[in-house]
């Protein structure tokens, strides 16, 4: 998985967002060319060793915002990911680290103290992830599913 990280590092961190219920964090690459992961498994965002997002965020109506909540895209998930975005935006961070680890675990880090885990967690060969540069190469777990 070593063209994952040949992929993301140095790429700056754009936006964190989700499609329906798919994490969707996106990026600029060195020669400005459109990156993005894409997240069907758990995952979550830590700054330091604070949990700052979560893939079950989404399941979680922001307060006073009812059970259509997902479908407006008002979720505890929608509201904190404008937050970092907005602190995305003003740092304009790069990504320093990629790792991929044991049974698909995807980790990248971005300072100051950011990291991006996914967490597979399915036995199938069902995609868990995918890292790809909009029109061009697309990278995944389990391998050879993309």
């Amino acid at each position: 998985m070593t063209e994952v990280g040949r992929l993301l590092k140095g790429a700056v961190v754009g936006s964190v967002g989700r499609a329906a219920d798919m994490g969707v964090v996106e990026f600029a690459g060195p020669e400005g060319q459109a990156l993005a992961v894409h997240l069907q498994c758990p995952f979550r965002i830590l700054q330091d060793e604070n949990l700052v997002l979560g893939a079950r965020d989404m399941t979680y109506p922001q307060k006073g915002e009812g059970p259509d909540a997902f479908e407006r895209f008002a979720t505890v998930y929608d509201v904190r990911a404008e937050t970092l975005n907005q602190m995305l935006a003003a740092l304009r961070p790069s990504v320093t680290a990629v790792t991929v680890g044991p049974a698909g675990v995807l980790a990248v880090a971005w300072e100051p103290g950011f990291r991006l885990e996914a967490f597979p967690d399915c036995s199938g060969r069902v995609e868990a992830w995918r890292v790809l540069e909009r029109g061009g190469e697309h990278y995944g777990f389990p391998p050879g599913l993309v």
